[in-house]
């Protein structure tokens, strides 16, 4: 006698990774009111939540967890948000139930937060930033495709202790080696001397090399310390002692002398 059986099984699926979206402004969340308009914007004035409601792929990706950190031009970033940023991503990703941040920002300054994140972020889980270089309102806005591949690099297992990360244009940096190289091309931001650590094209994601160098963990910097007061000196042909003059008189403790970038045009 044959005995018919009936069985159910049921797999369980795991839950999508839970990233947190913090947005700062810039021209990722620009507006202008001509779409042909890709210069004569405000920066800033597109919320969170707009910006990831016109990404409903995002949903496919991870759970998002958004914020609205600040609502800037990014020129005009400075070290108390900086210390802000900061430190609200090291509560993040010191709560079991996030995975990584992702941190929608403008490109003026982008490379020199994701360095100081690279920096003073205590965590192995990813940090991605993103940009873009066109307003939201803006015909072919490249900012909805480099916010999803953003997510996409942070909810992926690859990029955790890779420190933090620049996903722009379908690349992956580096925040180390990361610069702008055009104030108007949608591929503005390249690792010049060694390249990208990888790239995101439809969901997939891969690394062609790691961080080697100290990085988030490893290294000693603390954001909130009470840092020496250090300037950046253009150095130039003919250049006069005018600005070092200036920057002593005002007890600046150091200062880094810098060639005009030849990466930068516009």
């Amino acid at each position: 006698m044959n005995t018919l059986t009936s069985s159910s099984s049921s797999s369980a699926v795991a839950p999508l990774p839970r990233i947190a979206v913090l947005a700062t402004g810039g021209t990722i969340a620009g507006a202008a009111a001509d779409a042909t308009n890709t210069s004569g914007y405000q920066a800033g004035v597109v919320g969170v939540e707009q910006l990831l409601s016109v990404v409903p792929a995002l949903s496919t990706v991870a759970r998002i967890a958004p914020e609205q950190i600040a609502s800037i031009d990014s020129k005009d970033m400075a070290m108390p948000l900086w210390t802000t940023l900061a430190q609200r991503i090291n509560t993040l990703l010191a709560a079991d139930d996030i995975d990584g941040v992702v941190i929608t920002h403008g490109t003026d300054t982008l490379e020199e937060t994701a360095y100081l994140l690279h920096l003073t972020v205590k965590s192995d889980k990813p940090v991605v930033l993103t940009a873009a270089m066109r307003p939201a309102s803006a015909l072919s806005a490249d900012g909805p495709l480099n916010l999803l591949n953003a997510v996409t690099v942070a909810a992926n297992a690859a990029a955790r202790g890779q420190g933090v990360l620049v996903a722009f244009n379908n690349r992956i940096h580096s925040a180390r080696d990361v610069v702008k190289t055009s104030t108007y091309a949608v591929d503005a931001f390249q690792s010049p001397e060694i390249g990208a650590l990888g790239w995101v094209q439809d969901g997939r994601v891969e690394f062609q090399r790691s961080v080697v160098r100290p990085h988030t963990r490893a290294t000693e910097f603390v954001i909130g310390a009470n840092w020496p007061h250090v300037e950046i000196v253009a150095s130039y042909a003919g250049v006069s002692r005018i600005a070092v003059d200036a920057f002593v008189t005002a007890g600046v403790r150091a200062m880094r002398a810098y060639r005009v970038s030849p990466w930068m045009h516009s």
